[in-house]
């Protein structure tokens, strides 16, 4: 490779890098500003001190992943300035004013009633203390409606003209805002945020309770967490399938990469449910396939013989890499089913009045903790490797969206970008275990005994 082919390596590298962390932070704020209200709301209502308990011990946690999450949001979006200043001029007029939205609500609404919530506890009456609890959750929803807003519209671009230069123009903002894969790439995103920090905050209950017996702050939390994913990962399943309908219709080549689909089946069979395969993407060809005859028509076409389009339908040229795709949206969904076994288990133990005494389970929702955020990560793989070799799908190709820097300057920016992230990660993630494992911010942890009926 020649250096122009290093600076997009190193350019898309650092861009993964910054947008992954931050989607990390955002999705953790996106979850748990719901949580903050429902036990502030508690704590208000039902006068229940072990509701205040759980609101203090996550609220200083959503505080520091805010103020972590407004410095790597700066930090991602300076590159549309220095690493991606083609795709800035020619796209700047569609997506500059969703990104100013984004930053105005995140700056302005969220960061800034965050530190009202997190000093004012004591200093301003409960009621508006609640009220600004709301509109964090509030300002959190709109944050990421504006941003997935702007990736929605960059997957399925709809509402704009070209002028003689190639540069995008808005024609209609109401098309932009709600592009053909807006509904589905929002709603899923806020569903998979509320998943991913329920199994945490379901092992972080868990390890609390081994280790502080019966503590009731936990039990909440426990509890809390079990009844939303109850409900979130079923209705996560139905978004899932909507989704991929929507990435059928206006994405093919993205989801025949899914689902490693190199050529159409032979007429009159249904498309195979691949459950492991090594793609080859210069031989056009899956080695040591596995895969269950027909049965991925049914969850693609919900038949047992519909088809999608095969990658042998593109041109070379325009086909993802299929290995990280396939592999990263396996990920995915086996993560989800696990979480749905384990909530369904986990439930009927609680309603059992056995989940304390079930030692093997309790330790099992520890370790799987970051499941959710881990499958959420592998689901933005799918969306933004699958969405390649476009920033804009289908019109603007990411080759020719990169800055024209040189090799060395773009690999110094590199190395700056990766060590200031590193050491803060580092420094949040100790401290997100030190919170996880110390005393209850009220003062020594409450315990109530936990019983199990004979």
């Amino acid at each position: 490779m020649n250096d122009s082919d290093w600076v997009l390596v190193i350019a898309r590298t650092q861009f993964a890098l910054t947008m992954g962390m931050h989607i990390t932070l955002a999705a953790l704020t996106l979850g748990l500003a719901p949580f903050l209200v429902w036990f502030e709301a508690r704590w208000l209502w039902g006068k229940q001190q072990v509701a205040r308990d759980a609101l203090h011990f996550w609220l200083n946690i959503f505080s520091l992943t805010v103020a972590i999450g407004a410095a790597s949001g700066v930090v991602m979006e300076f590159q549309f300035g220095t690493h991606w200043a083609r795709f800035s001029h020619q796209v700047g007029g569609v997506i500059g004013p969703l990104m100013f939205y984004e930053v105005l609500v995140a700056f302005f609404l969220e960061s800034a009633l965050t530190g009202v919530m997190l000093f004012g506890f004591n200093k301003i009456r409960p009621g508006i203390h609640f009220a600004v609890t709301c509109l964090v959750a509030v300002g959190a929803l709109l944050s990421a409606f504006w941003i997935l807003a702007a990736n929605s519209w960059m997957q399925t671009p709809v509402g704009f003209t070209r002028n003689e230069n190639g540069v995008f123009l808005a024609e209609s903002w109401r098309s932009i805002l709600l592009s053909p894969s807006f509904p589905w790439r929002f709603s899923h995103m806020v569903v998979g945020s509320l998943i991913a920090v329920a199994v945490l905050m379901m092992g972080v209950a868990a390890w609390r309770l081994r280790h502080f017996k019966g503590e009731s702050a936990s039990r909440l939390m426990l509890n809390s967490a079990l009844t939303l994913l109850l409900f979130a990962v079923p209705l996560q399943i139905v978004l899932g399938d909507l989704h991929g309908e929507n990435t059928r219709d206006y994405q093919p080549a993205k989801l025949a990469a899914m689902e490693g689909s190199w050529r159409p089946p032979a007429q009159g069979e249904g498309e195979p449910l691949r459950l492991f395969a090594l793609p080859d993407q210069q031989a056009q060809r899956n080695h040591l396939e596995v895969s269950l005859p027909a049965l991925g028509s049914l969850y693609l076409r919900h038949n047992l013989t519909g088809h999608i389009k095969s990658l042998s339908e593109f041109p070379a040229e325009a086909i993802p890499p299929v290995l990280p795709v396939f592999f990263a949206f396996r990920l995915m969904v086996g993560l989800g089913l696990i979480i749905l076994l384990t909530t369904l288990t986990a439930n009927l133990q609680r309603w059992r009045g056995r989940l304390a005494a079930s030692g093997q389970l309790m330790r099992w929702m520890v370790w799987l903790s970051p499941a959710g955020f881990i499958a959420l990560l592998s689901g933005w793989v799918v969306t933004e490797v699958g969405r390649q070799p476009w920033t804009v799908y289908n019109m603007l190709r990411t080759a020719e969206s990169v800055s024209p820097l040189s090799f060395g300057a773009t690999l110094a920016i590199f190395v700056a970008v990766l060590l200031i992230y590193v050491l803060a990660f580092a420094l949040g993630l100790h401290y997100l275990l030190r919170r996880i494992k110390g005393e209850l911010p009220s003062g020594q942890p409450v315990v109530i005994e936990l019983k199990t009926p004979h």
